[in-house]
């Protein structure tokens, strides 16, 4: 094992849990970050030594491993200096793949719902007394952070298919919730995705697959001779949720069927439909496990979700105010309809686009999901990784949603909030990338506005 480690871009949510399991394991950690966040400022308390730009010293004589993720280009400083000192270099998903392949490694895939299922699974598994290590892309509250270590030889991971990065995990047991449209700065279409996503399938011992989606299903009937298990709604699935019923909080309850026979009834404290769906994934797994079914329905029922993922914020005068990871359509729509079934009088969006080619490539999808809501504010394209090559912008696809404002500043945005909202609003905040902060700031002008009314 590696005595000291760098890594360029620490505090991604990616980077940020494989810094902490790594100072778990007592391995000296390093590493750089273009801005100073909660997430940096953990690993400073665990002893990381953070640097906050990059820079040809900040990879020091006694490295003996970088790491870095994919939004890291060759010619970054720290990459150049570990290679000028004969450093050996990683990417982020080969590193994964490198402290994972001694476990019994449960690997989480799917276009959407990855962070929710790696949550749901290490739950269960550390109710059941399995001691699980597991690495998250989300803060969740059952282990205070992204990341735990355990004892045991399981390990629960997300499966990313960006870049492939999937492809350098050696699952046990390789779960599929779906596959759809994105990333097609890389892929360029779903057909090349649907290949990248086989691959990975047939790296795995053992395969969940999500039966109610048609290109998880597609690539399943090429599989390679597996073990493989099939959950869905309403079908006849190997785990079959029916007789969905929905309170007012919109979340779900369901009788749960295993080969067409009912086991037990199953009530979530996590919102909306697809959150049965990622349910039912996670009991495949500790089916597959050895679990009882018993003992995953307890644990399922006390699962309150993780951050970003429809969280509450707060509520001033009849105002509430949510945050959303959700940064594409589908995603976007599936919140929108837990939105729908609950109490309000407007639902008001504030949507941060991530990625250019992702708002270029899917800009229809997107107007048509944003059309749902009575009001949409739209704030900058998050570049992320990229160069806007394709001359896209807010205002493009603004033109495209009636109801809809471009407003590129947080503090702007909470300002014309506080003047154009009013009791039973419904405010969410979405996108994969810093809008949550706005979130705040609309919660404490708000807070300010009716203090001062009072």
């Amino acid at each position: 094992m590696y005595k000291k480690i760098h890594f360029v871009g620490v505090g991604g949510s990616w980077m940020f849990p494989l810094a902490c399991i790594c100072r778990k394991k007592n391995i000296e950690v390093s590493g750089s970050d273009s801005v100073k966040s909660k997430n940096t400022d953990i690993l400073s308390s665990l002893g990381v030594k953070i640097f906050y730009s990059h820079s040809f010293d900040n990879v020091e004589d006694d490295v003996d491993l970088l790491v870095y993720s994919g939004a890291i280009k060759q010619n970054n400083e720290e990459i150049l200096s570990a290679k000028e000192k004969n450093i050996e270099i990683m990417t982020r998903s080969k590193f994964l793949g490198f402290i994972t392949k001694d476990y019994d490694l449960i690997a989480v895939s799917g276009s959407h719902g990855k962070s929710t299922v790696s949550s749901m699974i290490t739950q269960i598994l550390i109710d059941c007394k399995k001691d699980p290590t597991s690495i998250i892309g989300a803060h969740f509250n059952k282990i205070d952070g992204n990341s735990i270590l355990g004892k045991s030889n399981i390990a629960v991971c997300e499966a990313c298919e960006y870049l492939d990065s999937f492809l350098d995990l050696e699952p046990k047991v390789g779960v599929i919730l779906n596959i759809d449209n994105d990333h097609l700065d890389y892929f360029k279409n779903l057909e090349n995705e649907k290949k990248s996503f086989l691959k990975f399938a047939n790296n795995c011992k053992n395969v969940v697959i999500n039966k109610d989606n048609n290109n998880a299903v597609e690539i399943s009937n090429k599989m390679s001779e597996k073990n493989i298990v099939y959950f869905g709604i309403n079908n006849q699935a190997d785990f079959c949720a029916k007789n969905l019923k929905v309170d007012e909080n919109a979340c779900f309850s369901f009788d749960l069927f295993r080969n067409r026979k009912f086991i037990t009834k199953i009530s979530l404290k996590v919102r909306g439909e697809h959150n049965v769906s990622n349910c039912l994934s996670s009991i495949c797994v500790c089916d597959l496990l050895g679990l009882k079914i018993e003992d995953i329905k307890k644990s399922i029922e006390n699962f309150y979700g993780v951050n970003r993922r429809f969280q509450f914020i707060g509520e001033i005068n009849g105002i509430s105010i949510f945050d959303d990871f959700a940064h594409h359509p589908t995603e976007i729509e599936s919140t929108l309809k837990v939105a729908k079934n609950m109490k309000h009088k407007r639902i008001i969006v504030i949507f941060q686009p991530h990625t250019f080619s992702r708002t270029f490539n899917l800009i229809d999808d997107f107007a048509k999901v944003l059309s749902i809501p009575d009001k949409v504010v739209i704030t900058d394209i998050l570049p992320v990784r990229e160069e806007n090559i394709y001359g896209i912008t807010s205002e493009d696809l603004s033109r495209k949603i009636k109801n809809s404002i471009v407003i590129r500043e947080f503090n702007e945005i909470s300002e014309y909030l506080k003047e154009n909202t009013k009791n039973g609003d419904m405010i969410i905040t979405m996108g994969g990338g810093d809008i949550y902060k706005c979130a705040n700031i609309i919660l404490d002008t708000l807070r300010e506005k009716f203090k001062c009314q009072t």
